[in-house]
């Protein structure tokens, strides 16, 4: 049964034309969150002229917001990662060529009100997503290893961006 905003009771799915869609983790802070939105509707145009390159836009933006992968109500240890991983990428996607992000902006959209507990997985998926050569992690402009890092780091696109 719908509540008269369209979503499920439970307010897990919308209820559009009779068919359930999952809805969008409500604990993403709103700024990211519309930053999310924003690329998955870029990814969205994108997808008539270059498929190739959208489809994997559209699966990072759905799954930072919790629409594809684990259910946000009830995330596994391996859909945090995969989460977190969308997450970064779609918020430097997102961002000019040059931007940065912070690791903790992932950790916001992936757990909402606690993502300080999420701070050591954020750094262990940067820390992948660093070897596979798609980002750089900064510390006062400078690339570094983010293995042996202390105190506050930037993401950027990496070479094999």
């Amino acid at each position: 049964m719908a509540s008269e905003d369209g979503t499920s009771e439970d307010g897990r799915y919308l209820i559009v034309f009779g068919r359930r869609w999952r809805a969008t983790d409500p604990a993403i802070p709103e700024s990211l969150r519309l930053e999310l939105v924003s690329e998955l509707m870029a990814a969205r145009r994108l997808v008539r002229d270059d498929p190739d390159q959208a489809r994997p836009r559209v699966q990072d933006a759905k799954v930072a917001l919790g629409e594809r992968g684990d259910p946000w109500w009830s995330p596994t240890p391996g859909g945090l990662r995969t989460r977190l991983a969308a997450a970064i990428r779609a918020l430097l996607r997102h961002r000019s060529p040059d931007a940065t992000i912070c690791p903790s902006d992932a950790a916001r959209v992936a757990g909402g009100e606690s993502w300080r507990e999420l701070m050591d997985t954020a750094r262990e998926v940067t820390a992948e997503l660093s070897r596979e050569g798609l980002i750089v992690v900064r510390q006062g402009g400078t690339d570094v290893d983010v293995t042996t890092a202390v105190g506050p780091i930037r993401l950027a696109r990496g070479p094999r961006w």
